[in-house]
């Protein structure tokens, strides 16, 4: 994890988005895992594996689609203050080419963060950092529950 700190968050905040992701059911079964996290980015790699390719032997677009929405999540959270958490009102994928080999990588930012809604942009590439797919999504934000 990076030792970046986003406005007015401490390490304590990103070391627990680290241990959200290193625990999550999804992450772990897609095989995401959170590279670095802090100042309103977000950089997440995951290694291929069989269930991840459609039978045409391409990564399923869920698949790019679900390591774009973390990474732009991921950076906006990075920024949101403790009791307050997002959920993904809106995502837009374009592929730009097909995704293959071993290995993909998740590029989010935070574009804008307000008190109700946020806006981010990720690119996802191949293990050669070729561009596959870019993202943008608009989040709600939203007291977390049992915090207010």
């Amino acid at each position: 994890m990076s030792d970046d700190v986003g406005p007015g968050l401490d390490s304590r905040h990103l070391e627990s988005l680290t241990e959200r992701v290193r625990r999550s059911p999804f992450h772990q079964w897609a095989g995401l895992r959170l590279v670095s996290v802090g100042d309103g980015r977000a950089e997440l790699e995951m290694t291929l594996e069989p269930h991840h390719f459609n039978p045409q032997g391409i990564v399923h677009g869920g698949i790019i689609t679900a390591i774009a929405d973390t990474s732009i999540g991921l950076a906006l959270r990075s920024q949101l203050r403790p009791g307050l958490t997002h959920r993904t009102a809106q995502l837009n994928v374009h592929f730009l080419a097909k995704g293959e080999g071993t290995r993909l990588i998740g590029r989010g930012q935070a574009l804008h963060l307000g008190q109700r809604m946020g806006y981010g942009e990720a690119e996802v590439l191949d293990a050669e950092e070729r561009l596959i797919a870019r993202a943008t999504g608009a989040f709600i934000v939203l007291p977390a529950p049992g915090a207010f």
